[in-house]
C-alpha cells in the first residue's frame, strides 16, 4: 500500500468515526465519578498539589467543557464539526478554540499549586495539526502534566498524562509558533530575493 493510500485509509476511518460520534443532543456533562477520577490524577502530580485545588480544577474542567459544548453547538464528531466551523455554520469548536478557552478559564482560578500550558502536535507533518491545554504541578513542565482535550471526542473530555498520550506527541506551543514564524520569514525572504533577481534580469 502506498503512502497516499495509507493516508486516505486513515482519513476515511477517522471520518467514519467522526460520523459515528454524532450526538443530536450534544455531549453529556461530566459525572461525579469522572470528576473525582481527574481530581485524583491531578493530586497524583505531586505532594505539593493542594487537594482542594485539584478538585476545583477537575470540576471546572468538566463543567466548562460541557458549557463550551453547548456554546459551540457540538452535535457531531470533531472533523464534521470542524467542517461546520470552517463553513461558518458553527461559531467555534476547532481544537485551538477548545485549548484556548480551557486554558483561559483555568488560569482565571489563580491556582497556587498548579500551572497551565499549551501544546501542539503534528506540526511537522501532513496529518491534522492539533492543540491542547495541559495542567501540571506548579513549576513543572508540560511533559509532567495532564492533557485536557475535549476536541478529540467531540466535546467529551479526554485526559491523560502527557507522556502516556498514545495518539499525540506534544510540543510546547511557543516553540512551534516560533518555528513557524521563522519559516514564514525565510519564505518571504526567498520570495523577495527571487523577485529581486527577476527585476535585475529584466533590466539587462
Amino acid at each position: 500500500m502506498t503512502r497516499i493510500a495509507r493516508l486516505l485509509t486513515v482519513l476515511s476511518l477517522v471520518f467514519l468515526g467522526s460520523i459515528a460520534m454524532a450526538r443530536p443532543d450534544g455531549p453529556a456533562p461530566g459525572t461525579p465519578q469522572e470528576i473525582n477520577a481527574l481530581a485524583a490524577a491531578i493530586r497524583s502530580l505531586g505532594p505539593e498539589v493542594d487537594p482542594k485545588e485539584a478538585m476545583r480544577a477537575a470540576k471546572v474542567t468538566y463543567d466548562y467543557t460541557y458549557q463550551l459544548s453547548q456554546e459551540y453547538q457540538i452535535t457531531d464528531g470533531p472533523l464534521i464539526h470542524n467542517t461546520k466551523v470552517n463553513m461558518g455554520t458553527r461559531p467555534r469548536g476547532l481544537c485551538w478554540h477548545w485549548a484556548q478557552d480551557i486554558e483561559t478559564r483555568l488560569k482565571a482560578e489563580n491556582f497556587k499549586t498548579l500551572d497551565m500550558h499549551r501544546a501542539v502536535a503534528n506540526s511537522f507533518n501532513i496529518r491534522l495539526e492539533h492543540s491542547t491545554a495541559i495542567i501540571s504541578r506548579k513549576g513543572d513542565g508540560f511533559q509532567q502534566g495532564i492533557v485536557l482535550d475535549p476536541w478529540r471526542k467531540g466535546g467529551v473530555l479526554f485526559w491523560s498524562r502527557t507522556l502516556e498520550d498514545r495518539r499525540y506527541t506534544w510540543m510546547p506551543r511557543a516553540e512551534v509558533m516560533a518555528r513557524k514564524r521563522s519559516e514564514s520569514r525565510r519564505r518571504i525572504s526567498r520570495a523577495g530575493n527571487k523577485r529581486s533577481g527577476q527585476l535585475q534580469d529584466g533590466h539587462k
